[in-house]
């Protein structure tokens, strides 16, 4: 007959099985979830560590709904959080962590083909916003230009609407595309496309990116480069267990920053 200690160890057991934490879900930015969190979480895994992992690369807004919904473990965002967002979790009792994953710098890319090597912020926002329409305006070749941008659910959509936009409206023949790959993609086959993605994904073959004031979109110019920002993970409330020991690995250990690295995004200073 069991005793009466055996059967509570047992019940602990039980109840700390129901609730061991063997996978974490890691949803919203594109940025961040189609290359730097899956290779982040390979490095990781290689190292010993055996939780599952599934990666949502869905846009940075899809980060705060799914946390709010509890449908994510940390949510992806290549943006800061915005007022109202964290006024929702606030009307719920609950509060949002922040932790800064890394430093991206928003690469405006044209097609190799494309004569342009420098564009001032003014004329990134003329093209952006539908006042520049032909390549003739900033020093190219004569062409009607093509823009491509990401969709209204990214967080790089709006960072860029504040660091190269002044904060206005997207022109009306933008053409928007789920994520970085896809406005690479089209740009390296359309000699007068234009678009923006993030730093890991300027690197393809028939793009070129433009120097923005002079400056050219290389980790070493960070501080100077005037469309750096930052990305982040978010949790509700402080993380624990399995998320508190992969983001405290992922934001301050020297594996997670050759990773990081090696994507093509800047780890967090020292």
């Amino acid at each position: 007959m069991k005793t009466t200690a055996s059967i509570a160890i047992g019940t602990v057991l039980a109840a700390a099985s129901c609730f061991a934490q063997d996978k974490l879900v890691f949803k919203g930015s594109d940025t961040l979830g189609a290359k730097m969190v899956p290779q982040l979480t390979e490095a990781y895994t290689a190292e010993g560590n055996t939780v599952g992992f599934e990666i949502a690369a869905e846009g940075s807004s899809a980060a705060f709904s799914n946390l709010l919904a509890g449908t994510a473990d940390i949510g992806m965002s290549s943006r800061d959080v915005k007022g109202e967002e964290k006024d929702a979790f606030t009307a719920k009792g609950e509060e949002l962590v922040e932790f800064v994953a890394g430093v991206d710098m928003i690469a405006v890319v044209l097609n190799d083909k494309n004569g342009v090597r420098d564009l001032t912020v003014k004329q990134v926002e003329g093209i952006f916003t539908g006042d520049i329409t032909d390549w003739s305006e900033v020093g190219g070749a004569a062409g009607a230009i093509s823009v491509y941008t990401r969709n209204t659910t990214s967080g790089t959509y709006k960072s860029f609407q504040e660091l190269a936009m002044d904060k206005r409206d997207y022109g009306s023949s933008t053409q928007k595309m789920a994520g970085n790959e896809q406005i690479a993609t089209e740009v390296a086959t359309n000699p007068n496309g234009i678009g923006y993605v993030g730093l890991a994904y300027a690197d393809k073959d028939g793009l070129r990116s433009a120097k923005i004031e002079g400056v050219s979109a290389k980790p070493k110019n960070s501080d100077s480069y005037p469309l750096s920002r930052k990305l982040y993970y978010y949790t509700v409330g402080q993380p624990e267990g399995e998320a508190k020991k992969f983001l405290e690995w992922a934001t301050t250990s020297d594996a997670a920053a050759k990773v990081i690295e090696a994507v093509g995004f800047i780890p967090n200073e020292k």
